[in-house]
């Protein structure tokens, strides 16, 4: 804070007298920096009060946010941390994230990537980059990864519409048995097969995993071996689909059943 203030050619007693045009201006004593308290904030570490850090940040010539980040506050966290709260009871207006200097998201996707096909898009992503969208930033957190349902996909329609982008939670890999009131309840699982990935309900008998389609989906049944001929990846908790998304007039027909052998 003082090399900042150095850097400008401030002395101790111009920041105070700034400070008090900003207070006059606002009608509040709390923008005020007299010369003790900026003294402390320097040399002592003092933590100033979120109106002396504006008046710094207006004094400095800094941005608001990378003063806070000075204090080891990252307003780039605002994305990820939101999910820490407990979810409002109340139906709410969401307000945007103000934007970060930094954010990762995907750049760049393997070549072989196929819209036609659902996939698991963190297998598909070669490269992240940096662009100031904080949003986007809880693309990267370890404990999910994100799907993408096919255009040529209709195993869950019209629960899951083809061209759906999902978010799958990985420690959430083992299928569960229950009664569901309703098809929402039921949870819906992104597995891995060998002709590629499936989004579907499922269940467990034996060493056979069924996959199970929406009822008024053309997908068929298919019955495979655990672990040989497919894989629970996790289950799916969150989706972004287009409501409008253009659903052909004649369905796919439905095909053969998929027997264990």
């Amino acid at each position: 804070m003082r090399i900042a203030r150095e850097q400008l050619g401030y002395t101790m007693r111009d920041v105070e007298t700034s400070s008090v045009r900003i207070a006059e201006k606002h009608k509040n004593e709390e923008y005020i920096l007299p010369v003790s308290r900026l003294c402390d904030i320097e040399t002592k570490a003092v933590v100033p009060s979120v109106f002396r850090i504006y008046s710094l940040a207006v004094i400095y010539r800094i941005d608001f946010h990378e003063l806070l980040s000075w204090y080891g506050i990252d307003m780039s966290d605002l994305a990820q941390d939101r999910p820490l709260c407990d979810q409002p009871r109340n139906t709410h207006r969401i307000e945007s994230v103000p934007a970060a200097k930094e954010a990762r998201i995907p750049v760049k996707l393997d070549p072989s990537f196929d819209l036609r096909k659902t996939t698991n898009l963190g297998r598909m992503i070669e490269k992240w980059g940096v662009v100031p969208l904080a949003a986007m930033q809880k693309l990267s957190f370890d404990e999910y990864t994100y799907g993408y349902v096919g255009t040529d996909d209709y195993t869950m329609f019209p629960l899951l519409l083809p061209g759906s982008f999902i978010q799958i939670d990985e420690s959430k890999n083992e299928v569960v048995d229950g009664v569901w009131r309703t098809e929402y309840e039921r949870p819906i699982y992104f597995v891995e097969t060998r002709e590629g990935y499936i989004c579907c309900w499922a269940s467990v008998k034996g060493d056979a995993l069924i996959l199970q389609p929406h009822p008024l989906s053309p997908a068929p049944v298919r019955v495979l071996r655990r672990q040989r001929e497919a894989e629970v990846i996790g289950q799916i908790v969150g989706v972004a689909m287009r409501l409008d998304a253009r659903v052909p007039e004649r369905l796919p027909a439905p095909k053969a059943t998929a027997r264990l052998n």
